[in-house]
């Protein structure tokens, strides 16, 4: 029974996050409404406020889901990489090219940050931010980055690569500004390099 009941709230969740991913991609936040979000759902308001506290806690459970995607492919991207400088650059390129897509840039970039405050504070953010500093020791263990603390080498560059994106999904120009950034991005990080490459 319990495990039933359980299953049921996680399709009600599944449901609403569906809809409300839709509805805040093509509409954005502030336009989707919570009674278009439960009609598309075929659910009522009651399961959206019992689930998410409200829409901004829905909008947080989107959030979530759309950033465990794009860290699955920051890491797909990071191992088909032929070293760990490279794969440490195709992450930060990766992430600052997604601005690109459409409910990146709306939900991740410019909503989501106008509602939920500043994403470098977001809680998901403390696994990239280790994972690029664990990366950055190694590649300072092996010498081919000089020795600075690890973190704030991560803080910095995973600081580029967010300002960049954001930068792109504010413009009225963001294919115009994708390569400009992308290559401000690498000579940044090229900084770190021991010798130039």
């Amino acid at each position: 029974m319990a495990t039933k009941r359980a299953q049921m709230m996680e399709e009600t969740r599944a449901k609403l996050i569906r809809a409300a991913r839709e509805a805040f991609a093509t509409k954005g936040y502030a336009a989707a409404s919570m009674d278009d979000i439960t009609a598309d759902a075929g659910l009522t308001r009651g399961a959206l406020y019992h689930n998410f506290g409200g829409k901004q806690g829905l909008l947080q459970a989107v959030v979530d889901q759309i950033d465990a995607e794009m860290v699955e492919r920051l890491i797909a991207a990071q191992e088909r990489a032929p070293s760990p400088w490279e794969g440490l650059l195709a992450e930060g390129v990766t992430y600052i090219e997604m601005s690109l897509e459409p409910e990146v840039q709306r939900i991740m970039l410019l909503d989501g940050p106008a509602v939920l405050g500043d994403p470098s504070q977001w809680p998901n953010q403390n696994a990239c931010l280790l994972r690029t500093a664990q990366t950055i020791q190694v590649l300072i263990d092996e010498g081919t980055v000089k020795p600075v603390d690890a973190e704030a080498a991560a803080r910095l560059i995973n600081g580029a690569a967010l300002n960049a994106a954001l930068w792109i999904a504010a413009t009225d120009e963001p294919r115009a500004v994708l390569p400009k950034a992308v290559e401000a991005f690498r000579q940044l990080a090229a900084g770190l390099l021991q010798t130039e490459r």
